[in-house]
């Protein structure tokens, strides 16, 4: 399934339902996000998967004599951005679109953010060049991708279970589960961003607790809602309450997971020019940590 299919059918409709849900279990990672981004207050910033919108938002409220472009390919997602945003928001705008190739006015960003929404791409050297050329020369781009199986966490092991239990009517597409690992080596994603003329890399690891839900019972019915199978029988619905009762806390259910925090920056004219003058790359950005 592309990606176009499976966010405008039942998944996307799915988030924009529960954009609250969704929006508490990746809010942990926001700190992180925005700290790399480093949003002054008069940037033009790109919300690359926007979604429903809360990072656009708090973007705005950073960029508040800027401006923000939230982008997203889910049209259920962008109903409900715009259904979310008022007035207080005035200089945010949401687009449907595929940011691969959606027609971004040429350097007309400082800054580009993502949580979550670039594992998607059909052609990520071609998106990311594409992205990059939205962004004025120097600026930025800072994402969240999830980090791999090995170091996913309580999160990766607790679903890896829960789908098991459920069987393959219940399983999330194929698809889907592979692209949202499609950045998780950062060495990939270091050669992908280099490929597109990004400079100076660099992926951090960022842990957090993702809350799935009020008490295991209540992670437990959101799971379930998440599939497109015919409902659970009793004893698998209590087995995978079980599951998640050992992450109740009196926050929630916690699962810990593990996301890289990418940034990357433009050449400045001076040095971009310097690069084709002596037919060399762009200077290599930093390692992983």
């Amino acid at each position: 399934m592309k990606a176009w299919e499976a966010w405008n059918g039942p998944l996307g409709r799915h988030w924009a339902d529960h954009h609250e849900r969704y929006d508490a279990m990746l809010a942990p990672f926001d700190t992180a996000l925005f700290e790399a981004a480093a949003i002054g207050v008069a940037d033009r910033v790109l919300d690359i998967g926007c979604g429903s919108g809360g990072t656009s938002r708090e973007a705005a409220r950073l960029a508040r004599r800027g401006r923000v472009t939230g982008v997203d390919v889910s049209g259920p997602l962008v109903e409900r951005a715009r259904a979310l945003t008022g007035p207080a928001h005035g200089h945010v705008t949401f687009e449907l679109g595929d940011a691969q190739v959606h027609p971004f006015t040429p350097g007309g960003y400082d800054v580009a953010i993502s949580r979550g929404g670039v594992m998607f791409f059909s052609d990520h050297v071609a998106a990311f060049t594409h992205i990059g050329e939205a962004l004025r020369p120097g600026g930025r781009l800072v994402f969240v991708c999830p980090r791999p199986t090995s170091s996913g966490g309580e999160e990766r092991e607790a679903l890896m279970l829960l789908a098991s239990l459920a069987g393959g009517d219940h399983a999330v597409d194929t698809s889907v589960a592979k692209s949202m690992a499609s950045l998780s080596d950062p060495e990939r994603t270091r050669s992908l961003l280099d490929a597109a003329g990004f400079v100076d890399v660099d992926a951090v690891p960022v842990s957090a607790a993702t809350r799935w839900g009020e008490d295991a019972a209540d992670a437990v019915d959101f799971f379930v809602s998440r599939t497109q199978g015919p409902s659970v029988t009793e004893r698998t619905r209590a087995a995978m309450t079980d599951v998640f009762r050992p992450y109740e806390t009196p926050e929630g259910v916690l699962l810990r997971a593990g996301v890289w925090v990418v940034s990357a920056g433009r050449p400045h004219r001076a040095a971009a020019a310097g690069a084709r003058t002596s037919g060399g790359r762009p200077p290599a950005g930093r390692r992983a940590r």
